[in-house]
């Protein structure tokens, strides 16, 4: 039986799935758990995290369930296509806070940047824009929201204020 235990499996494991009943094949917690493994790997784009879960099945399967295999690279890009993003930036913050422990005292920095090839004028698309929250003693990203079209770091970051717990905290722009 995979141990699926700890502050990742109890966090992200109540986090409301975008998809029906019909067609489910693999578990949500599954692909949540293979995607940030990939990231935290650094690879680029579902391809890659699918193909890095296939080759690493074995090591997989001691922490999750896997009922029907590894998912392929659709089945991981259509969940995070479709997830409630206020819903998994809570959790993922909620995450990041058990993980890192107490966060009283420590300097948070908080920064808008803009998606490098994320812009496409000739069809019309302007750069993805995202603020983020870091946390400087423990090099972790406590979360981050997209800037509106039409909008600005500035009315961003009350929104990423409230996914995050600050309190004693230190921030700076």
């Amino acid at each position: 039986m995979p141990m699926q235990s700890g502050p990742f499996f109890e966090t992200f494991s109540c986090l409301p799935g975008p998809r029906s009943e019909v067609n489910k094949k693999h578990l949500m917690i599954d692909m949540l758990f293979i995607a940030l493994c990939g990231v935290l790997c650094g690879l680029r784009g579902w391809e890659e995290v699918a193909d890095f879960a296939k080759a690493r099945k074995e090591w997989f399967k001691k922490y999750l369930e896997l009922p029907n295999g590894i998912p392929s690279h659709d089945a991981i890009r259509y969940l995070f296509l479709f997830i409630d993003q206020k819903a998994f930036n809570k959790a993922f913050s909620d995450w990041t806070s058990k993980i890192a422990g107490s966060l009283k005292n420590c300097h948070v920095a908080i920064d808008g940047k803009a998606s490098r090839r994320s812009a496409s004028p000739a069809k019309g698309i302007k750069a993805l824009h995202t603020v983020s929250a870091w946390a400087s003693s423990n090099s972790l990203s406590l979360g981050q929201v997209h800037v509106r079209e039409k909008s600005n770091e500035i009315t961003a970051i009350p929104e990423l204020l409230e996914l995050l717990e600050l309190n004693g905290c230190c921030m700076q722009r």
